[in-house]
C-alpha cells in the first residue's frame, strides 16, 4: 500500500515516461527509456516500493 507520496512520485514518473523525458541511470546518463515494464520498475524504485520486505511469520 502506497502514501500519497509515493503515489505521487510514481505518477511522476510516468508521466515523464509517456512525455519521452524519462531517462535511466544515474544522473539520466544511460539514455532514453522506451520500455514500459522499465518505467513501472523505475517509478516503483524511486517511490521506495521495490524493496524486499521481511515478512513475519
Amino acid at each position: 500500500m502506497e502514501t500519497k507520496k509515493q503515489q505521487d512520485k510514481i505518477e511522476k514518473v510516468m508521466h515523464e515516461f509517456k512525455e519521452g523525458k524519462l531517462k535511466s541511470g544515474k544522473g539520466g546518463v544511460g539514455g532514453k527509456v522506451i520500455s514500459r515494464d522499465q518505467a513501472v520498475a523505475i517509478a516503483l524504485s524511486e517511490a521506495g516500493l521495490s524493496k524486499k520486505r521481511n515478512s513475519k511469520k
